[in-house]
């Protein structure tokens, strides 16, 4: 019955989004008020069950099939002015909410926006940006199919999936959207840093080695100099661990132990750029890899 009671939640609520439409007259709304009052009473539900709610609206579910089914790109009715005005206000809320970092916030105001004006590519789109902040990766990639499916020249929509498909390890399809978005946009540098991000994150992905480290960490583990590095670093620590056990009069004997630590990491830094500068850029890219370069992207 759980399954039951959330399509009929689902009913009544597009019909409560119906009545608040000027299109219809009195005796219409009354009708449609009826109409939930019959459901809420027969499925034992009310407006107060939020846990019933699902993520997209019964119309943009209904879209959406009609879209994968029938090979639809847009709507055939199109919105009314007033429609289209108050949707942009809702996306500029949307918006607003990105800045701020309430990302919740952003997806019920894109999610309204999307429910004026079903064929506008950037409400979907910037609803991926918010879903993808959020961690919703599966959403936000079907909001990216649903805005290329309304304009297939909208780069930012190929931007955005490559995003949210590298967050998901599917490296290979984020690869090629980023090339998408490129073909589009040859000159966007975020395309294009995402791109290298995208393609080191894969080449890390494929390797045998400590794939789950993201580099060489054998190469690391057997190098000389970081052996060195580690005996002394034991050696070091259990000097400093003596001289706190002596009391403070060992205190200029701790401060020689750090200075002869920071020392040393600066010889075993040098060393392992000498004998395997390739170890060091893989670090270098492994750590600049943790972090995108879409966090400071406009929304439209």
């Amino acid at each position: 019955m759980a399954v039951e009671k959330r399509l009929a939640f689902a009913i009544v609520q597009f019909l409560r989004d119906q009545t608040h439409r000027s299109a219809l007259n009195s005796d219409e709304q009354e009708s449609l008020e009826v109409a939930i009052q019959c459901l809420e009473t027969t499925f034992k539900i009310g407006s107060s069950d939020c846990h019933l709610a699902v993520s997209q609206p019964l119309r943009e579910i209904f879209l959406n099939a009609l879209l994968k089914n029938d090979n639809l790109t847009v709507p055939e009715t199109s919105p009314s002015p007033e429609d289209i005005e108050r949707a942009e206000q809702l996306k500029n809320e949307g918006n607003n909410h990105m800045k701020e970092e309430n990302y919740r916030c952003a997806v019920e105001c894109y999610t309204k926006a999307i429910d004026l004006d079903l064929r506008n590519a950037v409400y979907y789109c910037n609803r991926a940006a918010a879903h993808s902040k959020l961690g919703n990766y599966t959403e936000a990639t079907g909001d990216c199919e649903r805005a290329i499916g309304i304009d297939p020249t909208y780069s930012k929509a190929y931007g955005r999936m490559g995003l949210a498909l590298t967050a998901m390890n599917k490296y290979p399809e984020a690869i090629s959207y980023f090339k998408k978005a490129l073909v589009l946009d040859p000159e966007n540098d975020t395309y294009k840093s995402n791109l290298k991000i995208a393609e080191q994150k894969h080449k890390e992905a494929s390797s045998p080695i400590a794939a789950g480290l993201g580099f060489d960490m054998a190469s690391l583990i057997n190098n000389p100099a970081f052996i060195s590095m580690v005996r002394l670093l034991v050696t070091l620590m259990s000097g400093m661990m003596s001289n706190a056990v002596r009391g403070p009069a060992a205190g200029v004997g701790g401060l020689s132990d750090i200075s002869s630590l920071i020392e040393a990491g600066q010889q075993f830094a040098q060393q392992i750029q000498q004998q395997n500068p390739e170890l060091i850029e893989q670090l270098r890219n492994h750590i600049r890899s943790r972090s995108f370069s879409g966090s400071a992207e406009e929304h439209s």
